[in-house]
Protein backbone atom coordinates (compact mmCIF):
# COMPACT_ATOMS: atom_id res chain seq x y z
CA UNK A 1 0.00 0.00 0.00
CA UNK A 2 1.11 3.37 -0.41
CA UNK A 3 0.08 6.93 0.92
CA UNK A 4 -1.31 9.21 -1.49
CA UNK A 5 -2.07 13.21 -1.36
CA UNK A 6 -5.44 14.47 -2.20
CA UNK A 7 -7.51 17.41 -3.00
CA UNK A 8 -7.11 19.50 -0.17
CA UNK A 9 -3.02 19.67 -1.18
CA UNK A 10 -3.74 22.12 -4.09
CA UNK A 11 -2.68 25.41 -3.72
CA UNK A 12 -1.56 25.09 0.04
CA UNK A 13 1.30 22.81 -0.75
CA UNK A 14 2.76 22.56 2.95
CA UNK A 15 5.65 20.41 2.58
CA UNK A 16 5.89 19.59 6.22
CA UNK A 17 5.48 16.02 5.06
CA UNK A 18 8.63 15.84 2.55
CA UNK A 19 11.06 15.76 5.04
CA UNK A 20 10.14 13.05 7.22
CA UNK A 21 10.13 10.73 3.91
CA UNK A 22 13.06 8.13 4.74
CA UNK A 23 12.87 7.61 0.88
CA UNK A 24 12.44 10.78 -1.08
CA UNK A 25 8.82 9.56 -2.64
CA UNK A 26 7.32 13.22 -2.89
CA UNK A 27 7.25 15.17 -5.91
CA UNK A 28 6.73 18.94 -6.45
CA UNK A 29 4.73 20.72 -8.95
CA UNK A 30 3.69 24.35 -8.90
CA UNK A 31 0.75 24.30 -6.67
CA UNK A 32 0.66 20.16 -5.35
CA UNK A 33 2.58 17.44 -4.35
CA UNK A 34 2.35 13.81 -4.79
CA UNK A 35 3.95 11.01 -3.74
CA UNK A 36 5.77 8.01 -5.81
CA UNK A 37 3.57 5.01 -5.18
CA UNK A 38 6.56 2.83 -6.28
CA UNK A 39 8.72 4.67 -4.07
CA UNK A 40 6.45 5.00 -0.82
CA UNK A 41 7.34 2.08 1.53
CA UNK A 42 4.32 2.63 3.53
CA UNK A 43 5.90 3.96 6.76
CA UNK A 44 3.62 6.14 7.49
CA UNK A 45 5.77 9.22 9.00
CA UNK A 46 3.88 11.85 6.77
CA UNK A 47 0.52 11.33 7.11
CA UNK A 48 0.59 13.43 10.54
CA UNK A 49 3.29 15.45 9.37
CA UNK A 50 0.37 17.32 6.73
CA UNK A 51 -0.97 19.85 8.80
CA UNK A 52 -4.24 20.06 6.36
CA UNK A 53 -4.97 16.61 6.49
CA UNK A 54 -4.49 15.61 2.87
CA UNK A 55 -2.65 12.43 3.02
CA UNK A 56 -4.11 9.14 3.48
CA UNK A 57 -3.61 5.46 3.12
CA UNK A 58 -4.44 4.48 -0.65
CA UNK A 59 -7.23 2.01 0.77
CA UNK A 60 -8.59 5.29 2.79
CA UNK A 61 -8.34 8.02 0.16
CA UNK A 62 -11.70 9.74 0.95
CA UNK A 63 -14.91 9.28 -1.36
CA UNK A 64 -15.14 10.80 -4.81
CA UNK A 65 -11.11 11.34 -4.36
CA UNK A 66 -10.26 8.05 -5.96
CA UNK A 67 -8.85 9.90 -8.87
CA UNK A 68 -6.09 11.01 -6.73
CA UNK A 69 -4.40 7.79 -6.21
CA UNK A 70 -3.47 7.40 -10.17
CA UNK A 71 -3.07 11.26 -10.49
CA UNK A 72 -0.33 10.67 -7.51
CA UNK A 73 1.26 8.01 -9.62
CA UNK A 74 1.18 10.06 -13.24
CA UNK A 75 2.61 13.24 -11.85
CA UNK A 76 5.43 11.52 -9.82
CA UNK A 77 6.78 10.25 -12.93
CA UNK A 78 7.64 13.66 -14.13
CA UNK A 79 7.45 16.11 -11.47
CA UNK A 80 10.86 16.42 -9.52
CA UNK A 81 11.36 15.16 -6.05
CA UNK A 82 11.31 17.79 -2.92
CA UNK A 83 13.41 16.41 0.27
CA UNK A 84 13.40 19.95 1.73
CA UNK A 85 10.56 21.67 3.43
CA UNK A 86 9.44 25.33 1.74
CA UNK A 87 7.50 27.89 2.59
CA UNK A 88 3.80 26.85 2.11
CA UNK A 89 2.31 28.95 -1.02
CA UNK A 90 1.38 32.69 0.01
CA UNK A 91 -2.15 32.45 -0.03
CA UNK A 92 -3.03 28.66 1.23
CA UNK A 93 -4.69 29.56 4.44
CA UNK A 94 -6.61 31.15 2.15
CA UNK A 95 -7.74 27.60 0.32
CA UNK A 96 -7.21 25.41 3.50
CA UNK A 97 -10.52 22.94 3.58
CA UNK A 98 -12.04 23.89 0.60
CA UNK A 99 -13.77 21.20 -1.70
CA UNK A 100 -12.93 20.73 -5.26
CA UNK A 101 -9.85 22.00 -6.12
CA UNK A 102 -8.70 19.39 -8.77
CA UNK A 103 -9.98 22.09 -11.57
CA UNK A 104 -7.26 24.49 -9.93
CA UNK A 105 -4.52 21.79 -10.32
CA UNK A 106 -1.33 23.49 -12.50
CA UNK A 107 0.78 21.05 -13.82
Amino acid sequence: MTFVVTDNCIKCKYTDCVEVCPVDAFHEGPNFLVINPDECIDCTLCEPECPINAIYPEDDVPAGQEAFVSLNAELSRTWPVITERKDALPDAKDWEGKPDKLGLLER
